[in-house]
């Protein structure tokens, strides 16, 4: 109990510096001690209420609502028809699968420069990006691959990228979510501890927040992504 409530302070304090990690985070660690599933049903609460908290905050909702709405309803779609092995799946493809997902979102992250997408491209790589990232989010509990990388190449302002990735975020919380219940192989969701791991994550989420303004960003960031690859690696040729 102690080693998931420390994984999740962990998780949210990534996220209070970076401003994201808390799913992929909880997801890479949590597995290493319990199923895919199990582990995923864990991150439903602190994820949806962090997120929404990243939400919430900015003054264009319903901005990014008209502007995105392709993107929500295909990450929904993907996640709840996904042609990939669900979690609850003992196919023994979903560990390492989780493992090169997280070396990617790495890769990316670290070494690809941001390439901005005219709105003309916008219009058809939403819902394709969306999909893609539902599909991946059934199989692996993350829900960066593709959709972060995808949003940081398009010409969003700061708190715009901010509040997006906490839009895109709150929608894979819910669509998991209803995914793992819809499930029948799946464990039942256990809200309780997951409702507890919320307090760990946002009492992470604060130190992350003030210590963000300690350190550099960019040094942490690099150091956090490495951290990404080195764990994927492990996960993937374990």
């Amino acid at each position: 109990m102690s080693l998931i409530l420390l994984i999740f302070f962990f998780a949210g304090f990534v996220k209070g510096v970076i401003g994201l990690g808390l799913p992929t985070l909880s997801m890479g660690l949590l597995t290493i001690i319990m199923p895919p599933a199990i582990a995923a049903s864990l991150l439903i609460i602190p994820s949806l209420v962090t997120n929404l908290w990243q939400l919430i905050i900015g003054g264009k909702f319903l901005y990014l609502i008209k502007r995105f709405y392709l993107f929500i309803i295909a990450i929904f779609a993907g996640t709840i028809f996904s042609p990939l092995p669900s979690l609850s799946s003992t196919s023994v493809w979903v560990f390492p699968a989780l493992g090169m997902v997280l070396i990617i979102y790495g890769l990316v992250a670290m070494f690809f420069p941001k390439s901005l997408i005219s709105s003309k491209q916008e219009k058809w790589l939403s819902p394709l990006i969306g999909y893609i990232t539902g599909a991946i989010t059934a199989a692996t509990g993350v829900f960066v691959i593709p959709a972060v990388p995808y949003l940081q190449s398009l010409n969003l302002n700061k708190n715009e990228l901010v509040q997006t990735l906490g839009l895109a975020f709150t929608v894979s919380t819910v669509a998991l979510a209803t995914q793992l219940t819809l499930d029948d192989k799946s464990e039942p969701i256990n809200y309780y501890l997951s409702t507890i791991a919320l307090i760990p994550a946002i009492v992470g989420m604060y130190v992350g927040q003030y210590c963000r303004n300690l350190i550099s960003e960019k040094i942490f960031r690099c150091c956090f992504f490495l951290g990404l690859i080195g764990l994927g690696s492990s996960m993937l040729f374990k």
